[in-house]
């Protein structure tokens, strides 16, 4: 089969493979599932009562797997799931969960933002502008098979 993968998607796709692969890589330095990891993150990001559903759409995981983690962290005392509007379920972090999350958490998002930091203004805008111009450009290919 002749495979049509040019050098540039070639590079782009190893390096996209080599950032997850840090961050797995980190989560298991912190003790944490990837899926763990993420929600924790999300969390964080997103601030306490945030729901499932915001977390799949902000880590591209399936349902599943964030309930699944939900659950694990629940049952751990980091987690604790309050009713929200119909079926939904509010998160919060509990104070073992809170703590968890500036140990291992934290500490990843100041790396991030130091890593980004020293990228030049130019730069960092200039990432941003061609990773999303790619994004856009692939899901508009993308939809002729979704």
């Amino acid at each position: 089969m002749d495979f049509p993968q040019g050098k540039g998607i070639r590079e782009f796709n190893r390096l996209y493979k080599e950032l997850d692969d840090l961050y797995h890589d980190l989560s298991l330095k912190m003790g944490l599932s990837d899926s763990a990891f993420i929600i924790l993150y999300a969390i964080c990001e997103m601030g306490d009562g945030c729901l499932q559903r915001d977390i799949c759409l902000m880590s591209y995981l399936s349902k599943q797997t964030i309930n699944s983690s939900i659950q694990k962290l629940e049952q751990g005392g980091y987690l604790v799931l309050k009713p929200g509007k119909g079926r939904d379920r509010e998160i919060f972090l509990t104070g073992a969960g809170r703590r968890l999350a500036e140990e291992k958490i934290l500490p990843v998002a100041i790396m991030e933002n130091l890593a980004f930091e020293e990228l030049s203004p130019e730069e960092s805008r200039e990432l941003l502008r061609l990773t999303g111009k790619y994004v856009e450009r692939f899901r508009a290919k993308a939809k002729q098979i979704l």
